[in-house]
């Protein structure tokens, strides 16, 4: 393959007009349901307990049509440097800023779903030119995962984790980075992880808020937090995960309505959002509406609802389905927030991630640190990698 810089085409977002205005009629046009059967007075998880309150759905809807800006989105992206190359003959869209610090090491940021380099683009400034000049400095990429925002759709099967993760070392190295470390949760947190795991020359370390254990591992000898940990998590897969069996059954028949009604993909996303973050009741006691806005009308505008959640088509199950004996050896910084929907313990992550050089469990955060709580996120994410480089001995 070539490794050439030119290689790599600088691109623009811009909707038309015509596709806002669409939306907006969508919007305003939309059919509702009847509201939800369960009524509570008090705010809380009950509320949503048959999924997103019509009361929330319109509110938003309704912002969405009449309020948001997509055109400042569009702009803070063609601010941040987007591009794209063709590996694989799929044409991958990344973010990429460098820092202006001779000391950078180059870093590539991985999204999962419902997210989106939606999910980094306002913590990009602060890793590349960190206002600390004791902290780390980075030179970021942040790439859209095949079939997500401005990277092609897949038209073959394939394009799972362990082929992203080759595809982002050929990216990295386009861009003259043959040595990076990396971060991600999520699938980010899966495709980092293989990373660390199948590139180790090239991978220097890496952090995650998504630590996968290997199989067939017995809760004797974990703490009682520990405990409650994996009895969450298998609750969460038994219980709560409808969404990933039916986007790794059935991504094309959910597709249609994610690509044909924005109020469908609104209410997909939002019930994610409202289900994984440290809130209360509503997703937006964290999120402003115009973040999660911004993620979900890049979803709209590139109609990658079906494209996206192939996924899991191709993946779920993780780490452990592509390889039940993969090992992580280099350096790795892992860090768990409390309201995250999967937390593996620090004993099991140990039998994976053979040199864990920092393991954080921050008091606040979710599913979603980056949008939740980014000032701690940014921090943890710069120590944890400062942790990485200083074990690398770069």
């Amino acid at each position: 393959m070539n490794h050439q810089t030119c290689d790599v085409q600088a691109f623009e977002a811009h909707a038309t007009d015509a596709d806002l205005d669409d939306l907006r009629a969508r919007l305003a046009a939309a059919r509702l349901p009847e509201a939800e059967t369960v009524h509570r007075a008090a705010p809380g998880p009950r509320r949503w307990e048959q999924g997103v309150p019509l009361a929330d759905l319109v509110d938003i809807l309704n912002y969405w049509r009449t309020e948001y800006d997509w055109r400042s989105f569009e702009a803070r992206l063609n601010r941040i440097g987007q591009f794209r190359t063709t590996i694989e003959d799929l044409r991958i869209h990344f973010l990429h800023r460098r820092s202006t610090r001779t000391d950078a090491t180059p870093l590539i940021l991985t999204h999962g779903w419902p997210g989106s380099i939606a999910e980094f683009t306002h913590v990009i400034d602060e890793l590349t030119d960190p206002k600390d000049p004791d902290a780390p400095a980075f030179h970021v990429v942040a790439a859209s995962l095949p079939g997500f925002g401005y990277s092609d759709k897949p038209a073959t099967t394939g394009w799972g984790a362990g082929k992203i993760a080759a595809a982002w070392v050929e990216l990295m190295g386009r861009l003259g980075y043959h040595k990076f470390a990396a971060h991600g949760g999520d699938w980010g947190g899966v495709i980092t992880t293989i990373l660390g795991g199948r590139f180790p020359a090239q991978v220097l370390g890496i952090h995650t808020t998504l630590a996968q254990a290997p199989p067939g591992l017995t809760t004797d000898g974990l703490t009682a937090v520990e405990r409650k940990w994996t009895e969450d998590t298998r609750d969460f897969w038994l219980h709560r995960a409808a969404y990933a069996k039916q986007q790794a059954t059935r991504p094309q028949t959910i597709g249609y309505s994610l690509v044909d009604s924005p109020v469908g993909l609104l209410a997909w996303i939002l019930d994610k959002f409202a289900e994984w973050t440290d809130t209360e009741d509503s997703p937006f006691e964290t999120i402003s509406r115009d973040r999660l806005l911004d993620d979900v009308t890049l979803y709209w505008l590139t109609r990658t609802g079906a494209s996206a959640a192939r996924i899991y088509y191709e993946s779920h199950g993780g780490v452990n389905v592509l390889d039940p004996e993969l090992r992580v050896d280099v350096p790795s910084a892992i860090s768990i927030y409390p309201r995250d929907i999967e937390k593996c313990p620090r004993a099991w992550a140990q039998e994976r991630y053979r040199q864990i050089v920092r393991w954080e469990t921050p008091e606040t955060g979710g599913h979603f640190p980056s949008l939740e709580v980014p000032e701690s996120f940014v921090k943890d994410l710069q120590e944890g990698l400062g942790a990485v480089l200083a074990a690398s001995g770069s």
